[in-house]
């Protein structure tokens, strides 16, 4: 083993001890109480199976058979979550071959930053995680349940679905992927539009054209984002079946898989002694290899929020510079977009997340001794399934894989990686800290020193860019976008003008305290500033025209103002208030008072043993 990795690991275990104990404390004593149907009365039993057919509620009245609930994020807005529609369908009818029951034991929201992008609602996205760990909760709190398996993909949601498991984290739990939808067309052409457009070069149709060509059916968006890295991140921790994150939805192999999820969590059961739940089963080592494999990836800067908030819920604390400290020996083994053309489709049929596991364990660069889904280690995680039989006698199989020349534009090795450095880094400062992309950023654009151009909203930047008042270097400043502001929107509108104006040749960079999509990466971007401008960050003290300069290689971001000038700076403050009602922000008031920052997740949830009264 790596043994930067391993100092980092022995770090996150010693910070971790106390909250860890606690919260394995709980869930040894959720566990010692047994299989908690056997603790409901009569009545709640009954009205706990009375819509189950006969011979389910035989089943279920003899307290002998593991009853398994399933708690989906399936609607038929989203197309990554339409496809889970046939799947309680599929996985009662395999858990009823396996002599098991299974139970919808309730849906959770499942909102589409694709959709929300730029709009209102965006306010509601990063909240939303933390109510789905609730609505989790809440689907669970019944008592009638041995096990679990967690149907979501996209953003916020499998977080939200982690933090809700982990609370419950006497039971197992397998969580089950939807698939990609199959490829559209490149994000070249799609990208080149979206500029076009900022441009005024073409109209809303030919925008729209686009669009629905890249997003064109059911299945996850192709683009390695957020929804993506969470797909990796459950695959790599060990929560998913090997080689399964990026299996076509609606196929075949697709729904054989998710049979096999769902007869595997019953291996995880153990109704004589103590059952393998996903609060044992995940320790300091799965959040570490899961760092360790977002940054090998390239994957999306918003789990540097949700990683935290996640291990927070095992009592687990990572932080910032765990994050920093593993890119600096973690290589770049894929190129995937926005850090090259090829979309998770390639990468899966380049070898995926076999090939990338399978580098990383044959070099020492992850961890081994985790226990997963399948058992000791990550040894499995080194196969792709596949059907080998006659059409409908089929069987599921798995094949090891291993590195391929003739796929190095996609996937890498450790001896040859695209890059040496993992691609996220903390850059540090007087304004404060922050995340920054880097797997996709060019090195011309590591450095950047410009005077500022100051917003309080990615829509006033918009208008200055179409009067034509942004063709020059500059650091937009987009600040007012934290949590506490309001709800810290992703701002993916910044990125087809400041994009366009980087491509015409000026030096372009962003800081702000609100988020990027997880799609981005083009343009130097200091993200996730904190302290944030509403809690009195030095980012609410800029000036237009103040220089600033971010320096990625000495992991910097300073604003070149004296002391003394700041000292007799006023914080004016831009009213919110429209930020706080219509589109259902006026319910998420509470969560704005009382999240926390960003390096703690930014999130309502405490650690185990620090809860509120």
């Amino acid at each position: 083993m790596n043994t930067l990795i391993q100092k980092v690991t022995n770090n996150i275990i010693e910070r971790s001890k106390p909250y860890r104990e606690v919260y394995l404390g709980r869930i040894a004593d959720a566990d010692s109480r047994g299989v908690h149907r056997s603790a409901l009365g009569c009545s709640n039993l009954a009205h706990g199976f009375a819509a189950c057919s006969a011979g389910d509620k035989a089943l279920l009245s003899e307290d002998v058979v593991p009853n398994i609930a399933i708690v989906s994020a399936y609607n038929d807005m989203l197309s990554a979550h339409q496809p889970f529609e046939a799947f309680p369908k599929i996985i009662k009818q395999a858990l009823h071959e396996a002599g098991a029951t299974g139970q919808f034991a309730g849906g959770v929201p499942a909102m589409c930053d694709g959709v929300t992008q730029s709009q209102p609602g965006m306010e509601l996205s990063l909240f939303s995680r933390d109510v789905i760990a609730q609505a989790t909760a809440i689907a669970l709190s019944h008592n009638m349940f041995d096990g679990a398996l967690y149907l979501g993909v996209c953003d916020k949601i499998v977080p939200g679905l982690m933090i809700g498991a982990l609370t419950f984290g006497h039971l197992p739990a397998v969580f089950v992927p939807g698939g990609p939808m199959p490829s559209g067309i490149s994000n070249e052409v799609k990208v080149k539009v979206r500029q076009d457009f900022a441009q005024g070069k073409v109209d809303e149709k030919t925008l729209l054209l686009s669009e629905s060509g890249s997003y064109h059916s059911p299945g996850t968006c192709t683009f390695y984002g957020t929804a993506n890295s969470n797909q990796m991140m459950m695959e790599i921790m060990g929560l998913h079946l090997p080689g399964s994150s990026f299996v076509i939805a609606n196929t075949p192999l697709r729904d054989e898989l998710t049979k096999a999820a769902s007869k595997q969590v019953l291996s995880l059961i153990d109704t004589e002694t103590s059952s393998m739940g996903i609060g044992k089963m995940l320790d300091e080592k799965s959040f570490v290899n899961a760092i360790i494999g977002l940054l090998t990836t390239g994957g999306s800067s918003n789990h540097t929020l949700h990683l935290v908030a996640m291990a927070r819920a095992a009592g687990i604390v990572i932080n910032w510079q765990d994050f920093h400290d593993l890119s600096q020996v973690i290589p770049l083994l894929t190129k995937l977009y926005p850090n090259g053309s090829a979309d998770v489709n390639h990468f899966h049929n380049a070898g995926g997340m076999p090939v990338v596991i399978d580098q990383l364990l044959e070099n020492g660069l992850i961890h081994d001794d985790v226990k997963t889904i399948m058992g000791e280690g990550l040894s499995a995680y080194t196969s792709m399934p596949k059907l080998k039989g006659d059409a409908g006698t089929e069987k599921l199989k798995w094949k090891k894989k291993k590195y391929k020349e003739e796929n190095k534009n996609i996937v890498s090795t450790v001896a040859e990686p695209f890059s040496h450095h993992g691609g996220l880094t903390i850059l540090d400062g007087n304004i404060g800290r922050s995340v920054i992309k880097t797997s996709a950023l060019k090195p011309e654009h590591h450095l950047i020193e410009a005077p500022a151009e100051v917003f309080n909203s990615q829509e006033a930047l918009q208008e200055a860019y179409q009067r034509g008042e942004l063709n020059k270097d500059f650091v937009a400043v987009v600040r007012y976008q934290g949590p506490k502001s309001n709800g810290m929107p992703e701002l993916h509108g910044l990125l087809p003008a400041l994009g366009s104006l980087q491509d015409e040749g000026f030096k372009i960079a962003i800081i702000t305290d609100g988020r990027m999509s997880g799609a981005s990466g083009k343009v130097a971007s200091a993200i996730h500033m904190t302290p944030e401008a509403s809690e009195g960050g030095v980012i609410a003290e800029i000036e237009q025209g103040d220089m600033i300069r971010l320096d990625v290689e000495n992991s910097t971001v300073e604003l070149l103002v004296h002391p003394t000038e700041l000292a007799k700076r006023k914080i004016v403050p831009p009213d919110l208030s429209g930020n706080r009602f219509a589109m259902g922000r006026e319910l998420f008031s509470s969560l704005r008072g009382n999240v926390s920052g960003a390096e703690e997740g930014a999130s309502i949830f405490n650690l185990p043993g620090e809860e509120s009264a």
